[in-house]
């Protein structure tokens, strides 16, 4: 079957493509060239004067995992006010921050975005993050396993392992776990906070161990570039929300020796300590840094106003929070010698002072960072807000004077020591397409995603252009997921289901022999039960494995 997508004005950032208007051409869920000898296409659809990108794609949201199901089981009354009821189409679900797996799907789509990726996969606990992620339907899906807090890498690096056995490492447990990249969460912090520790800065050796994050993030680091990984290590770094945390920040970036790395939610790492509060942005500090650093890539995570809850593997970070938990209550927990999480709810008010000064913080690093292709569009949600909040978040970014009125509204002070006001830098269309469709499928290595040429996945989103661009981003007009015509006026019409993307680096075996010994040991399960196969699934569709290959890193 060929279909055909005619008259739009098409913004193709992979192919330099700048609201030019072009005719798409979909066979078998791909995008092909425009068929010789006049073949006739089997369904038109006249897009004349709209906008035409890519599926958007989410480069970090916590969808699936412990701590998301955590967050669900500790707010009921949020999914008793949150209800969708079942249709022809739709499954039930609810929530809002913390939404259920099918509402997730629904309402991403519904949005235009078709990709997803979980950034926070704990290794003992991927089998079951992944088969909840199978029940996400309509968007692709990844995940980011989470290691530098795990006891074995912690031990290997104690004793001044090989860098090359721990590489190995780092390989087996991504094939193990079936991830896509690596993420490290308050580098050694996780475990030092089960040792007592409830501070932990970049230089600072921790107690058991005897190492500091600073050694964690060089190995990873290390590894994963010798492996030729597509993503970097995707790091969560230390002193999240602590005032002064812009100094751990810029040393952690200058850190990286010149090697990828990316820092993700960053506004919650660009806090200075200046002013009567002690509480001031570093925003302009570390775009100046990311714009000199081309090998550093960020996300913002963006706050957005309103109630939200906060789920993290930080459990050094989110304890030290549960004071302010509101409503008051929170859970903290350990998790089998890997890693650790906090749930702790929390409501952003626009007249509380460090609320919107950290507001203002995330619109500053958007608008003072120079290259779209290195910073992306999230909310960490929903940790700074849920995912739903996108189409506000690009207006703000799109619109300056609704960005400034808005700036009006929100405390006082905290407007009077923000920039904000004076940044005059507008988004285009062009840079929200770069931002959230061809940047995020280039730093993860998704050829055949986030772009519209011929070969890529069929996954498409049609705007019709507006003034207000939060009513434009929030409904499309079409949404096609693997050629599949998804959603339709920002309602679901046809429910599909995407594929897991994963990358599966080579390793030498010899490493499992220590692993099996180990989990013997010290592990909750054997190792054998351990490892996620693709037989583990249901073969009904819905774990539907994309390997992507490693580039050539030094060991290749």
């Amino acid at each position: 079957m060929l279909i055909k997508l005619t008259g739009g004005k098409v913004f193709d950032p992979a192919h330099k493509i700048n609201g030019r208007k072009r005719d798409i051409f979909i066979r078998d869920g791909r995008i092909v060239k425009r068929p010789p000898g006049g073949e006739k296409p089997d369904q038109v659809y006249d897009v004349t004067g709209k906008v035409v990108m890519a599926g958007a794609m989410d480069l970090h949201s916590h969808i699936a995992g412990g701590k998301v199901n955590i967050a669900r089981m500790l707010l009921p009354e949020e999914h008793r006010q949150y209800q969708a009821k079942r249709s022809r189409l739709k499954r039930s679900g609810s929530g809002e921050p913390t939404m259920t797996s099918f509402s997730t799907g629904y309402r991403y789509a519904e949005m235009g975005y078709t990709a997803a990726f979980e950034p926070a996969l704990v290794p003992v606990n991927a089998r079951q993050a992944h088969l909840e992620m199978s029940d996400v339907p309509i968007i692709d899906k990844g995940a980011y396993v989470m290691l530098g807090n795990d006891d074995f890498f912690l031990r290997m690096l104690s004793r001044k392992a090989d860098q090359k056995a721990i590489t190995d490492y780092v390989a087996w447990m991504m094939g193990a776990t079936q991830a896509l990249g690596v993420k490290v969460v308050n580098p050694g912090g996780i475990s030092a906070f089960k040792f007592n520790d409830r501070m932990l800065d970049l230089d600072e050796t921790d107690s058991h161990y005897g190492l500091t994050p600073r050694k964690v993030l060089k190995s990873l680091t290390r590894a994963l570039t010798d492996l030729g990984v597509p993503h970097p290590l995707h790091v969560h770094g230390c002193n999240l929300g602590v005032p002064g945390n812009v100094e751990t920040t810029l040393k952690t970036m200058a850190g990286a020796g010149g090697l990828p790395m990316h820092l993700t939610h960053i506004q919650f790492h660009t806090y200075g300590t200046e002013g009567d509060r002690g509480f001031s942005s570093g925003a302009a500090r570390i775009a100046e840094a990311i714009n000199k650093q081309k090998n550093i890539t960020v996300d913002v995570g963006q706050i957005m106003f309103g109630q939200t809850v906060t789920a993290s593997g930080d459990t050094m970070t989110q304890h030290s929070n549960v004071d302010l938990a509101s409503p008051h209550k929170w859970v903290c927990m350990d998790i089998d010698c890997q890693a650790g999480c906090g749930v702790v709810p929390f409501r952003y008010r626009d007249r509380n002072f460090v609320n919107a000064l950290q507001w203002a913080i995330g619109l500053e690093i958007f608008l003072l960072v120079n290259d779209p292709w290195r910073i992306f569009l999230t909310t960490d949600h929903p940790n700074g807000a849920p995912f739903t909040s996108y189409p506000h978040l690009i207006r703000l970014l799109m619109d300056r004077s609704f960005r400034n009125s808005m700036l009006d509204t929100v405390n006082k002070h905290a407007g009077d020591v923000s920039t904000l006001r004076s940044i005059k830098r507008e988004y285009s269309l062009y840079d929200i397409a770069i931002m959230t469709r061809a940047a995020p499928a280039r730093i993860l290595g998704l050829k055949n995603r986030g772009h519209l040429g011929a070969g890529a996945a069929a996954d498409i989103t049609v705007y019709t252009p507006h003034a207000n661009k939060e009513r434009m981003f929030e409904k499309p007009d079409y949404v096609f997921k693997d050629g599949n015509l998804v959603a339709r006026n920002g309602k679901v019409v046809n429910v599909t289901w995407g594929a897991t993307h994963v990358v599966r680096p080579e390793y030498h075996s010899g490493i499992e022999k220590s692993l099996k010994s180990y989990f013997s040991d010290f592990q909750g399960m054997q190792m054998g039960n351990f490892v996620i196969r693709e037989s583990d699934f249901p073969d009904d569709g819905r774990f539907r494995v994309e390997t992507h290959k490693c580039g050539k890193g030094r060991r290749a």
